[in-house]
C-alpha cells in the first residue's frame, strides 16, 4: 500500500525531474573516496552505500553542477547521511555525543580545518574537511556563515529528536512538523544551490519572506514524502518521530488512514507550493536570474527527493512493486 501511495504522489508532482549526466560516474568515485578516507567499509557497507546512490541524489538536486562540484556535493550529502546513521536507532549516539559532533563540525565550518574538537575526530572529520575545502575557498564569508548556521540548526534538531526518543516522549503533529524541518537537512541543501550555480544571493534576498515561505513548504513536502517511505522503519526505531505516526496518534486513526491523510495534505500543500513560487516578486534585473535559479533548485529538492526515494535501496518499501 505504501509503495502505491508514493508512486501516486510522484505522478501528482508538477515539478519536472532533472538529472546530472555526471551522477553515476561520481557515485563510483564517491565509494572509492570513502575508502581512501579510512572509513570502515566492509563489503556489505560498501554495497549498501553504492546502492543508496547519494551521488544520484545530489545529481537530482543539482543537475547543472560541474563534475568536480558534484563530487563536492555528493561528499557533503554522504557526510550528512553517515551522521544520520550514527545518530539513528537505539545504538546511536547519545545527545551529549551529538552536541560534541555538532560543536566540532561548526568549529571546522566557521574557523577552518585547523579548528579541533575532542568530540569530532576520525574519518567523519576528514570527509568534512575535504568536502568543505572548495566551498570555503570559493564562496563569500556571508554564505559560509549561512551554511554553518543551517548545519547548526540541523544537528540541534537531531539532538532534540534523540533526547525526546530516549525519554520516550512522542511529539504531536504541530511540534513534529517544526522539528522535522530541522532534522530533514533541507535547509542545509538550499545554500548549496548557490554553490553549484556559483551565484550567491544577498542575505536580504535569501531571507525574504516570499522565499522563506517557499523554502519552508518545500522542506515539508520532501520531509513528509520521506516519512511515508520510512514509516515501517520509524515504527520500530523512530520513537513516534514520523508524520504518519503523529497523525495516527493525534487523530486516533489506524496507520493506513493516517497515510491517506498525510498524502491528501501533501497534494494540497503541493498546489500551494506552486502558487507561492508564482507569487515571488521581482528583485530587479541584476538579481532575478539568480533568484530563478534558486527557486528552481528548491523545487528540485522536492522532486529530486521524491525520485531518489523511489529508486534508492535506502528505502526498500518505496521500491516494492
Amino acid at each position: 500500500m505504501t509503495a502505491a501511495v508514493l508512486r501516486a504522489l510522484r505522478s501528482d508532482c508538477p515539478v519536472a525531474p532533472r538529472f546530472s549526466p555526471y551522477a553515476d560516474q561520481v557515485q563510483v568515485w564517491l565509494v572509492d573516496h570513502l575508502d581512501q578516507l579510512g572509513l570502515p567499509l566492509d563489503p556489505g557497507t560498501r554495497r549498501r552505500l553504492a546502492r543508496a546512490g547519494f551521488a544520484r541524489y545530489a545529481g537530482r538536486l543539482y543537475p547543472d553542477a560541474t563534475e568536480p562540484d558534484l563530487r563536492v556535493l555528493s561528499a557533503l550529502f554522504t557526510w550528512f547521511f553517515l551522521v544520520d546513521d550514527a545518530c539513528d536507532g537505539p545504538d546511536g549516539l547519545a545527545p551529549a555525543q551529538i552536541r560534541a559532533l555538532r560543536d566540532g563540525a561548526l568549529a571546522l565550518l566557521r574557523e577552518g580545518p585547523r579548528a579541533r574538537h575532542p568530540g569530532f575526530t576520525g574519518p567523519l572529520r576528514r570527509l568534512l574537511v575535504q568536502a568543505w575545502r572548495e566551498p570555503r575557498h570559493r564562496m563569500p564569508a556571508r554564505w559560509r556563515l549561512r551554511f554553518a548556521d543551517a548545519v547548526a540548526d540541523h544537528l540541534d534538531g537531531v539532538c532534540r529528536e534523540t533526547a525526546a526518543t530516549s525519554a520516550g516522549r512522542t511529539p504531536g503533529v504541530a511540534e513534529y512538523v517544526r522539528l522535522r524541518r530541522a532534522t530533514s537537512a533541507a535547509y542545509v541543501s538550499y545554500p548549496l544551490i548557490e554553490f553549484a550555480a556559483r551565484r550567491p544571493l544577498p542575505d536580504a534576498v535569501y531571507h525574504h519572506p516570499a522565499l522563506r515561505r517557499h523554502a519552508d513548504l518545500a522542506n515539508d513536502l520532501l520531509s513528509w514524502f520521506n516519512d511515508i517511505a520510512s514509516l515501517e522503519r520509524d515504527r520500530v526505531t523512530g520513537g513516534g518521530h514520523n508524520l504518519v505516526l503523529a497523525v495516527a496518534a493525534e487523530r486516533g486513526v489506524p496507520l493506513p488512514a493516517a497515510v491517506d491523510l498525510v498524502a491528501a495534505h501533501w497534494r494540497a500543500e503541493m498546489s500551494r507550493f506552486m502558487a507561492l513560487r508564482a507569487a515571488v516578486p521581482s528583485f530587479g534585473p541584476a538579481l532575478d536570474e539568480a533568484v530563478t535559479i534558486h527557486l528552481d533548485g528548491v523545487a528540485a529538492a522536492v522532486r529530486g527527493t521524491v525520485d531518489w526515494t523511489l529508486e534508492s535501496a535506502r528505502y526498500p518499501v518505496a521500491a516494492t512493486p
